[in-house]
């Protein structure tokens, strides 16, 4: 992997920890097999749980007869919905709540879809739990799932969300007039006229198909009261712990105060463990119902088919431009096929919205979006979030817009990005906060132009001029992206110097692999004046920090490390003002350094972190309170972003594609990001390229494929096609540094911003090799079965005969 960037990546600033490629301290520990994932947690006398899904993808129930199961060897309990009817049904309030300004003025539709923690009277997907089995262990828990007799009737099945929309259709919630789940519409400008009066027009109907977030592990939670005091423990995969907490203590009436979360190693998140799931709540009730600890974890089969699922969206979207390829107007009707439950709300549809011009200057714009539900699993954020979907349709319209236009694509978008002189610019659009939607920092031609000289676009073209080579047609495709990352309301840090002059870290952000206690340390040891290794990082436990939101929407760097920074310099005063008390010197006649305070003049005193917060003063030195005990140092921070840091960047690929056998293979793939300042270069480089595997996998191979009876296809491994690091070429990666206005430490997040471009640059690479069948890519991935139908079709509708 080749990398340059506008500065050396090995200076460290001055000895400054902050910008360094520091190892990352937690994988030693994660290598050898020291983890501690939920399933590590051994808990002694714990049950095990199972859940009963119903095989129907909408059905009602008749009856659930859970005689036999209750006899069956090792078997604690057999519950059905009418066991926990008393329990409030689920909602994800947090994520359903639309902000004030956004409700104010764009009166979005919001409906909200509680569900049953087991269904009762009808199933609505296949895999939603209908019945719970707690036994000795999982093997006995399983055998008993299968004694459970359930009588369905079954019920019409909506898998399309277009048809979902149609005025005779079947309801999926009764309580609903329709099944739309949520509404919105933005407008800018006079798009009507604007089209009317264009030069050019391209209108297309893209495809964003649905696939997974397949993490390495799979969802866990465990939990346990205590004997003594009566208050729950729970251990889980959770990127929101501190959501979690209220909401089991909501779902069981507790208050929060009697309720512990504790995310513990977590394999992998990626949004899908960053909502709540039924098993999060029934596990903590059974635990407390029992007087036993519950562990139940998730197998393979059930992630694939029963967590939430993604990135299903079709655009119907128009593009108008002048002559000289200037975008005039847009306009775009978007359905994002919700499943079964509206789970996040206007999360994912709104993020399409106002990300979907991109780093284009667009005067007039009308966008509208309807969220649908099917009978098919619930879909919520999942890496990119909205994102990926939304640039997918404008990077394939900018493609075709370019073909109209007979311009070439990387000048096309030349042609239309906002410069740096404009920033902070103003798009019409509303934020996702409710604000008035505003770029505060990039500079977009830099990127483009990087991307375009690292891709060597006159090479390919040449060998595009060539002729092709034994069927296999070479071809490059471009696509930018904006990311709006650090969404609010707040996180918090808490910075304790512990006796032992050790310095403990606690944030409400838990850590799913993105190396919260290297990137973090490093941040707080600048701040504070000691070295890295004195610092200890928590994250996610809820009674470290009572308040927080947790790791998601790339938010984590930028509002804890914000928080974080802030605290730093707090405990930095006090620190100083504490020594400059015991010494009995003046305050800004020290300075702090390594975890040593000492005068700045030449042989006077000094005093570690140590001596100061130790239980004991210095020798013939008084301490100001009681002269017995050490200096309590402690500062909190809840950080509130002003508004959205915006990231951005550009990718470029080269492909070449067999027409015999439909194989795509990436030849070069050429990434340049800005995420403002960087904390840990080699996590962030890490970052990013976890990002494009997951967009490469979505282009590429995956995808959750149901039928029309509802029923998934791709349940397994043997069919769901995941990509290994044998499929993800190396990266040609770049950076350019634009430091963000919205926060001290000038940073933006990075954590999704790999996997946003992948899939739109290499359906403009693959369409554009196959430029002489007359090919156009709408929808993804791109399998070799796919590919070779493109071509048949396309040579067919050409008259083409050049195919196999």
């Amino acid at each position: 992997m080749s990398h340059t960037s506008g500065r050396d990546r090995s200076d460290n600033d001055g000895g400054r920890w902050t910008g360094r490629s520091v190892p990352r301290v937690e994988d030693e520990r994660l290598l050898r097999g020291d983890g501690r994932y939920v399933d590590d947690i051994a808990l002694p006398g714990a049950v095990e749980a199972a859940f009963l899904r119903s095989p129907h993808a909408h059905a009602r129930i008749e009856s659930v007869d859970v005689t036999a199961a209750l006899t069956a060897p090792g078997v604690v309990a057999v519950w059905t919905g009418d066991d926990v009817a008393d329990l409030p049904a689920m909602l994800n309030k947090e994520e359903l709540r639309t902000p004030p300004g956004l409700a104010a003025l764009l009166d979005p539709l919001v409906r909200m879809t509680p569900m049953p923690l087991l269904a009762r009277e009808k199933v609505l997907y296949v895999g939603q739990p209908v019945a719970l089995v707690l036994a000795e262990n999982r093997y006995l828990a399983e055998d008993a799932l299968e004694l459970v007799e359930v009588r369905y009737a079954p019920l019409p099945v909506l898998v399309d969300p277009e048809h979902a929309l149609a005025e005779d259709t079947v309801r999926l919630h009764e309580a609903l007039p329709d099944n739309t789940a949520v509404a919105v519409a933005a407008r800018v400008g006079d798009p009507e006229t604007a089209f009317a009066g264009a030069h050019a027009v391209v209108s297309e109907r893209f495809e964003a198909h649905r696939y997974v977030a397949s993490p390495i592990e799979t969802r866990a939670v465990s939990a346990q009261v205590d004997p003594y005091s009566g208050r729950l423990t729970v251990w889980s995969g959770t990127q929101t712990p501190h959501r979690l907490r209220d909401a089991i203590a909501h779902t069981l009436g507790l208050g929060s105060a009697a309720v512990h979360v504790i995310a513990a190693d977590v394999g992998g998140g990626f949004g899908q463990k960053g909502i709540l799931y039924v098993e999060e709540l029934l596990v903590p009730h059974a635990a407390r119902r029992l007087g036993r600890p519950v562990l139940w974890r998730e197998d393979r089969n059930e992630n694939l088919t029963a967590s939430s699922h993604a990135r299903e969206q079709i655009h119907h979207i128009e593009l108008a431009a002048d002559a000289g390829g200037r975008i005039v107007a847009v306009r775009d009707r978007i359905t994002v096929n919700f499943g079964a439950y509206n789970m996040t709300g206007l999360v994912v549809p709104y993020n399409s919205l106002c990300h979907l011009l991109g780093p284009y200057r667009v005067p007039n714009v009308h966008i509208d979006v309807t969220g649908v539900l099917t009978n098919t699993t619930f879909a919520t954020p999942y890496r990119g979030a909205g994102r990926p979907e939304t640039v997918f349709a404008m990077e394939r319209a900018m493609d075709r817009l370019a073909a109209e236009l007979g311009i070439e694509p990387e000048v096309l978008r030349a042609r239309n990005l906002v410069r740096p002189d404009e920033m902070p610019y103003a798009t019409g659009l509303v934020d996702r906060s409710g604000s008035p939607q505003s770029y505060d920092s990039g500079d977009f031609p830099e990127l483009l132009r990087r991307a375009v000289a690292k891709a060597d676009v006159e090479g390919v073209r040449a060998r595009q001029r060539e002729g092709v080579r034994d069927g296999r047609h070479v071809g490059i495709g471009f696509a930018m992206y904006i990311e709006a990352t650090g969404l609010g309301p707040f996180e918090t840090a808490r910075i304790d110097i512990a006796p032992s002059g050790r310095v403990r870290l606690a944030i409400g952000a838990p850590s799913q692999g993105q190396g919260h206690r290297t990137s973090m340390a490093q941040i707080a040891a600048d701040a504070i004046g000691v070295p890295l290794d004195v610092i200890d990082v928590v994250g996610g436990d809820t009674d470290a920090t009572p308040f927080g939101v947790g790791t998601i929407a790339s938010r984590a760097l930028v509002n804890a490390g914000n928080a974080t920074h802030r605290a730093g310099r707090l405990v930095r005063e006090r620190i100083i003002e504490a020594a400059a008390r015991r010494l009995g010197v003046t305050a800004d006649g020290l300075v702090l350094s390594d975890g040593i305070v000492s005068a700045q003049q030449p042989g006077g005193p000094s005093l570690s972190l140590a001596e100061l917060a130790g239980k004991a003063p210095l020798p013939g030195i008084p301490e100001p309170t009681d002269g017995r005990h050490g200096t309590e140092i402690s500062e909190t921070v809840h950080f509130r972003p002003p508004g959205f840091a915006v990231a951005s960047g550009a990718h470029a690929a080269v492909v070449e594609v067999d027409e015999h056998t439909g194989e795509v293979e990436i030849l070069h793939y050429v990434v340049v990001h800005d995420a403002g300042n960087i904390v840990n270069p080699m996590i962030a480089e890490g970052q990013v390229t976890g990002g494009i595997a997951q967009g490469i996998g979505g282009a590429l191979y995956e995808e959750m494929v149901y039928g029309p009876d509802g029923q998934p296809r791709t349940g397994t491994y043997m069919d769901y096609l995941v990509p290994t690091s044998s499929e993800i070429p190396d990266l040609d990666m770049d950076e350019i540094f634009t430091p963000s206005p919205m926060n001290d430490l000038g940073v933006k997040g990075l954590g999704e911003g790999g996997a946003i471009a992948p899939q739109a640059v290499l359906a403009g690479a693959v369409e554009d090799a196959l430029r002489p069948f007359g090919v156009v890519v709408r929808r993804g991935p791109l399998s070799p079965s796919r590919v070779r139908a493109l071509i048949r079709a396309a040579a067919g509708t050409h008259g083409l005969s050049r195919t196999s």
